[in-house]
């Protein structure tokens, strides 16, 4: 199993006794664990970046699948990730659209630096390097461990600023738990969703605009005139003020704008309401709906699709996949797909 450190809170010291910042390798992460060598899991350690999670990059994390596939491709049965918890719920994503092979990539990081009384991170890694070593934790794609909770990538979200319990699969639920150094897996992602690797040098700038009661068109106007692509975070069910309707309708027909809600859970609607700025009569105005995407994901999902050149189509196409809006037989490239798993306890052989 190989460990890629890249930075955060659980990577962060003090050498004045003030405040904090990413200082530790990942190998020192890993000597700090208690209880790691009783497991017998042989770990390689690679330290890949020293950031905050806040100054990663979708070229980091791009390099980054890049190089979890070649040493998945050798003798590794799993990778785990530390890193920042600011942008975990992205990065992981991110990773679990690049990632199409079965062995798991584990993400996990802490609240508390290791300066802190009952810092978090040692255990929080200890669980995750269980779980990239359990079998059942093959074919689900990315997940991320904290708090001994299991999530898949796709779902998670982080919930609160400073809590240890802050990662949260609000619609979902964990996927399983790890529970006395044993991995227990309650249920699976259905299916896995993955994207070409974007081109060398892509790039797009993709927007977020969380819409506010009496927005301003002026704001989308200036976000739109520099993007190439946008997601709109509604009120409720995807419903916005009608003066944004006119603005929204003209930048649908130049770049591709998804209607997501800015409510932490649930889904965008379709076929509900119908007045100006209601989700059906924006998506007759071209906008892509996101269903169950949050408007993060739901970003960065665009955000690659454009960096890979996908045509039009297939960004529509692939969105509302993606949001549980149709099956997983509607994605646009081929992706594997897991219909046979078994909920059920499992060890962590090495």
């Amino acid at each position: 199993m190989v460990v890629f450190g890249l930075g955060g809170t659980i990577a962060m010291t003090s050498s004045n006794g003030g405040a904090v910042s990413p200082t530790l390798s990942a190998r020192q992460l890993i000597d700090a664990v208690p209880g790691l060598a009783g497991t017998g899991i042989q770990l390689e350690v690679v330290d890949f970046r020293r950031r905050p999670g806040a100054s990663l990059t979708f070229a980091d994390i791009t390099e980054l699948a890049s190089s979890t596939t070649d040493v998945l491709a050798g003798e590794a049965t799993g990778v785990v990730v530390t890193q920042g918890t600011d942008t975990i719920e992205e990065t992981a994503y991110l990773l679990d659209l690049l990632h199409q092979r079965p062995e798991p990539i584990v993400v996990t990081g802490a609240m508390r630096n290791p300066t802190l009384a009952s810092a978090d991170g040692p255990a929080n890694l200890l669980a995750a390097i269980h779980t990239a070593a359990a079998p059942h934790a093959r074919e689900q794609g990315c997940l991320v461990v904290l708090a001994d909770e299991i999530h898949a990538a796709r779902w998670v979200s982080k919930t609160h600023s400073t809590s240890g319990a802050t990662f949260r699969s609000l619609d979902s639920g964990p996927l399983g738990y790890v529970l006395e150094g044993e991995v227990r897996m309650l249920t699976g992602v259905p299916y896995r969703l993955t994207v070409p690797a974007p081109h060398s040098g892509g790039h797009a700038r993709v927007g977020l605009h969380t819409v506010t009661l009496d927005d301003d068109p002026t704001l989308l106007d200036a976000i739109g005139a520099r993007a190439d692509g946008l997601v709109v975070a509604g009120f409720g069910v995807g419903h916005v003020p009608e003066p944004l309707v006119d603005t929204l309708a003209t930048l649908a027909q130049r770049i591709p704008v998804v209607l997501a809600s800015r409510t932490p859970a649930g889904p965008t609607l379709a076929r509900t309401y119908g007045f100006p700025g209601s989700e059906q009569d924006l998506i007759a105005r071209g906008l892509i709906p996101a269903g169950w995407l949050h408007p993060y994901k739901a970003r960065i999902l665009l955000r690659t699709l454009l960096a890979a050149e996908a045509k039009p189509q297939d960004i529509a196409t692939a969105i509302t996949t993606a949001g549980g809006l149709a099956g997983p037989t509607s994605w646009p490239w081929s992706t594997p797909i897991s219909s046979d798993h078994q909920p059920e306890a499992s060890t962590t052989d090495a």
